[in-house]
């Protein structure tokens, strides 16, 4: 059987320089080896939110982000769960799979329980590992490009179909996690990059955006810049984002800068991103809302037809 990719995020809000250089630029990278699926998530926006926000908005954002890094329509399937209704119907049989303290014991589902913005935490909180083994499994997903946190979604994926193919018949690969060389970026506040947190330069912020967000960013009190993670993450930080958009070790950039203080720090980090986004910016202010929609009807559909023939699959080897 040969791989397949699968991989996504939700539209919740506009992606950063922490999602580019954790993840978008792989898929990138990716989609010229295997086949590749990438699902905005939408109906899991509202598993530890109370309503999804600005839906229909973010993923229009989403979908120019995509595009605008260079994933590529004719070698990528884009679609999202809403227009796949067979997808989603194979959460049912998957979750008879699984126990309800399995799932409990879900770590990566009791640190999003933590961190939701829920008055009550929802039963889709807890079917939210089972629902991803739809996503994966629903195009036979081979490899799938992940953060530490999220292995343990992929471990309930494989538990999903070693289960399945053992009760039914074989019908499901065992999906791999993929763990790539993915720089950790903190925000500009010194803490976790978040869309929400407002300590992250959005792909699409313009340039007197990013200048000022920079300008916020936290440093210390020593003039003399040097690359210590440890003992000062905060000007580390920014020297990582700067060698990154660069392709030059932090360490360089810091012995250049010297006694420059922060301020010459925040002028060449500012310079780099910048120049870095600029094309990105341009490819973004090309692209048209009915390109936009055109790219996700068409994936859309060759989902639903991948999703249809493995329902047909499942249901078959169930014997209904």
């Amino acid at each position: 059987m040969n791989d397949v990719v699968l991989t996504g995020d939700r539209p919740t809000g506009p992606l950063h320089l922490g999602h580019y250089f954790g993840s978008l630029a792989n898929r990138v990278e990716l989609q010229g080896r295997y086949p590749m699926y990438v699902l905005i998530a939408d109906y899991q926006v509202i598993t530890d939110r109370d309503t999804p926000g600005e839906i229909r908005r973010n993923t229009t954002e989403l979908l120019l982000d995509y595009l605008a890094v260079g994933i590529d329509p004719a070698r990528a399937t884009i679609f999202k769960h809403s227009a796949i209704p067979e997808l989603n119907q194979l959460l049912l049989p998957f979750l008879s799979l699984v126990s309800v303290s399995e799932l409990r014991r879900n770590p990566t589902v009791k640190d999003e329980i933590a961190h939701s913005s829920q008055q009550a935490v929802s039963g889709l909180m807890f079917t939210y590992p089972v629902h991803q083994a739809a996503d994966i499994l629903f195009c036979k997903g081979t490899l799938v490009p992940v953060g530490k946190d999220q292995l343990p979604h992929v471990e309930v994926t494989r538990l999903v179909a070693r289960r399945f193919n053992e009760r039914y018949g074989e019908v499901f690969p065992l999906p791999e996690a993929m763990m790539g060389e993915q720089p950790l970026l903190k925000g500009l506040d010194g803490g976790k990059m978040s869309k929400s947190r407002g300590n992250a330069i959005a792909l699409s912020a313009t340039e007197d955006e990013t200048a000022a967000l920079i300008r916020k960013a936290r440093t210390d009190f020593d003039r003399h810049i040097t690359f210590d993670e440890q003992g000062r993450p905060e000007v580390a930080n920014l020297l990582t984002l700067a060698g990154l958009c660069l392709g030059r070790p932090p360490r360089e950039l810091a012995e250049e800068i010297g006694d420059g203080g922060a301020a010459t720090l925040k002028r060449v980090t500012t310079e780099a991103v910048n120049e870095f986004l600029r094309p990105i910016r341009k490819r973004r202010a090309e692209l048209g809302e009915d390109e936009v929609r055109q790219v996700l009807a068409e994936g859309n559909e060759r989902a639903r037809e991948r999703a249809v023939r493995t329902l047909e699959e499942v249901q078959g080897a169930m014997g209904f």
